[in-house]
Parts: C-alpha cells; sequence; structure tokens
C-alpha cells in the first residue's frame, strides 16, 4: 500500500515572521516528546492535510492570524519543558 507521506515531493517556499518559523520548531519538538521522529515539513503536512475544507472556517483562521498581536507566540515558543531536537542539513542562517 502506497502511503501519501511517501508521494513524490513538491518544495515549496515558505515566506512567514520569524516567531511563525520559531513555533514550527516548537511543534517539532512537541513530537519528539510524544516520541515522533519529525522534521518540519511532516509537521506542516500534517497540519495541511489535518484542516478541513470549509471556507467559512478557513476565513476565520485567516483572521485571528491577522489579528494577532506581535507577540502573540512568545509564551508557547520558549518551549523550555521540550526536548532539543537537531535538525539534518546545514544550520539555518538569521538573515
Amino acid at each position: 500500500m502506497e502511503l501519501l507521506w511517501q508521494r513524490p515531493r513538491r518544495k515549496t517556499l515558505v515566506n512567514w515572521p520569524e516567531d511563525v518559523d520559531t513555533r514550527l520548531g516548537v511543534l517539532v519538538r512537541a513530537a519528539a516528546a510524544a516520541g515522533e521522529q519529525a522534521s518540519r515539513s511532516q509537521v506542516l503536512a500534517a497540519l495541511v492535510t489535518a484542516a478541513e475544507v470549509r471556507p467559512d472556517l478557513i476565513a476565520e483562521l485567516l483572521h485571528a492570524y491577522r489579528r494577532m498581536p506581535a507577540d502573540a507566540l512568545e509564551p508557547d515558543n520558549a518551549g523550555d519543558d521540550l526536548p532539543p531536537v537537531r535538525s539534518p542539513g546545514r544550520p539555518r542562517s538569521s538573515t
């Protein structure tokens, strides 16, 4: 049986705020805390596939995101209680 996560890949460029990128790292670390070994792309794919295709709901999510204050993710982005996860490949630049 072929599994969705094993299908051919497509690269996607994502340009978003640094705090959102940090949040993705925290989610990867949360997966590790639950015993899962997951990449950033796998976490993103899981979130996208879990999203309901309901226009009103997507609009509501967009509105909520666009109204978030700049420091909205700071409390969760520390993730001090989560294990560190080393990403494969070269370290990401901060530019």
